[in-house]
């Protein structure tokens, strides 16, 4: 009677079924529709991190800003057309990298099984696959199933990810807004344990934290003098910087240790010290096997927001369009 009461509420809330949180996906979807179609992304992505390392990054902050908005449903890869300015051309999106990498790998599957796998779960599965393809085995499990959305809207991304200069409060709303908690909130933002950032990012913690030219003074002072070196301008749109400033090519619990030295890179990164009960977490997490098995789950949770499933959405020939 609950479970029927429940999807009742998701026909009534969100218009279908399909769009649950994490309704319909299930381990192995493609098994008698496609066998191969896991093992040709796996190696398709594989073979592209080898020759560019800073992949598993851009692929993992991708997907997190797909979710993000209308849920995993692939909408952060549509370009813009004449009628439409779709959340690719929003400004958190405009530093995302490798949708064309992700085209080949979709245009790859597409010549063994035509039609059949979504571009949310290619997104989905290769962002796993490239972070785990330094330890030689996946480091989350990816259920599949997603079907891909046929609405992008720049509006609708500015509204939803998540700014590197929010506070506590802010993020654990827009967090709680998508279904996650605190922790949650916590080990997702280890992912900023790989990859950059263009100055415009962390610019203000420099320059101008309060409006008055000051710095902010939770910025670990040596790390904040070393930044200004690399950034000088507000205007700077080509500069990046490691979000760890040690190993931002590795998969690694080093994004906690680093903020515990105050040398986060972004406001957001800092906010997690604001609160006793995030805090207490981050200490956790400096247990990479801890941050590792916390972050598998996190993610397959954060996988299945909004999802489409069933007959909702459509399977789209090419990821840059909808059919």
């Amino acid at each position: 009677m609950r479970k029927q009461a429940f999807i009742l509420l998701c026909v009534v809330v969100l218009g279908v079924v399909g769009t649950c949180h994490g309704g319909g996906l299930k381990k192995n979807y493609y098994a008698s529709k496609c066998r191969d179609a896991e093992e040709i992304i796996k190696n398709a992505t594989e073979k592209r991190v080898a020759i560019d390392p800073t992949l598993p990054a851009k692929f993992l902050r991708m997907h997190f800003h797909d979710c993000f908005v209308r849920g995993c449903d692939a909408s952060v890869l549509v370009n813009s057309t004449a009628n439409n300015t779709a959340e690719k051309d929003a400004v958190p999106n405009q530093t995302l990298g490798g949708f064309s990498v992700i085209d080949d790998i979709k245009a790859e599957v597409e010549k063994k099984c035509p039609n059949v796998v979504s571009c949310a779960d290619v997104l989905a599965l290769a962002a796993r696959d490239a972070v785990s393809s330094k330890f030689k085995r996946p480091l989350w499990e990816v259920l599949t199933g997603r079907r891909d959305g046929r609405v992008s809207r720049i509006s609708e991304a500015l509204a939803n990810i998540p700014s590197p200069f929010s506070n506590f409060t802010t993020l654990v709303q827009n967090f709680a807004n998508h279904s996650l908690n605190v922790r949650d909130l916590v080990v997702l933002s280890g992912a900023h344990t790989i990859g950059v950032s263009h100055c415009s990012g962390f610019f203000n913690r420099l320059y101008n934290f309060t409006g008055k030219g000051d710095q902010d003074p939770s910025l670990n002072a040596t790390y904040a003098a070393f930044l200004k070196t690399r950034c000088k301008s507000p205007t700077d749109n080509t500069t990046i910087t490691p979000m760890d400033p040690i190993t931002s090519l590795t998969f690694d619990s080093n994004y906690y240790v680093v903020l515990k030295q105050k040398r986060g890179l972004f406001q957001s990164d800092a906010a997690l010290l604001t609160n006793g009960g995030s805090s207490n977490l981050v200490n956790q997490l400096l247990n990479q096997n801890k941050f590792f098995a916390e972050f598998a789950q996190s993610i397959k949770k954060m996988g299945a927001i909004g999802v489409l499933t069933g007959n909702a959405g459509e399977i789209r020939k090419k990821c840059f369009a909808i059919n």
